[in-house]
């Protein structure tokens, strides 16, 4: 059996976090380890974690010494991983029982490096107010829109060695699918919906102005577009977000 690494940063989610532990320890699939990365200064929440971590000896905490951001996090996870294939969600977000199970068969079976599910959208309750349905993609695709839940993710391993988690506040995940489909991987479609992702409106990834800045960051810096097909790209981004 594949041992399945699954990375949770962890910043300023006390009312969430055991929710999303229970999901992910509720899988079908039992080899996996948990690496949650504590990420805030304040440790005020570390008593609760480690609490909780003493229910299941496959979660293991890890505290940084400063806050470093979920992206940076999430590149720490993966190096300190012992597993085959990664798995990563955010900690309010929750995963179906069949998950890791389905998503993994599914990988094994047509010989693929990444696959994204199907996802719920969950209000601060947990009540589904809206659904978005996974599909294939390619680079083609991803410049223009991102279509992928970063929770509903998993990856071999192996072809995250030379790609990173970027160091911005929001879409630290969208450089990494760049990245990864401008080198012609594909994200296969695995459209049962498997996962619940939280729209939290305090969260960082609710920010409009801070999605408009990283979003014109990424195109710039990373794919070194001018700086009006830049401001273009996030035009074409932002009309393809509003019409989700």
């Amino acid at each position: 059996m594949r041992l399945v690494s699954i990375i949770i940063p962890y910043y300023k989610k006390k009312n969430y976090i055991e929710q999303t532990l229970k999901s992910i320890l509720s899988q079908k699939y039992k080899n996996f380890e948990i690496l949650i990365i504590y990420d805030d200064i304040d440790q005020e929440d570390l008593y609760f974690l480690k609490t909780l971590q003493k229910k299941d000896n496959r979660i293991k905490l890890f505290i940084n010494r400063q806050n470093i951001g979920a992206g940076m996090s999430r590149n720490k996870g993966i190096k300190l991983s012992k597993g085959t294939y990664m798995a990563f969600i955010d900690a309010d977000d929750l995963w179906h029982p069949n998950k890791l199970y389905t998503q993994l068969n599914y990988m094994i079976k047509n010989k693929i490096f990444i696959s994204h599910t199907s996802y719920n959208i969950i209000d601060t309750n947990g009540t589904k107010i809206g659904l978005r349905k996974a599909k294939k993609i390619e680079y083609k695709d991803l410049v223009k829109s991102c279509d992928i839940g970063l929770s509903t993710v998993m990856i071999k391993k192996t072809i995250l060695k030379k790609h990173f988690f970027a160091k911005l506040k929001t879409k630290e995940d969208y450089v990494l699918w760049l990245s990864l489909a401008k080198k012609k991987f594909i994200f296969h479609p695995i459209k049962k919906t498997l996962t619940s992702w939280r729209s939290l409106d305090e969260s960082l990834s609710s920010s409009v102005f801070q999605k408009l800045f990283d979003g014109y960051f990424v195109y710039r810096n990373y794919l070194k577009q001018s700086f009006f097909k830049s401001l273009l790209s996030l035009l074409i981004l932002s009309i393809n977000y509003l019409k989700k």
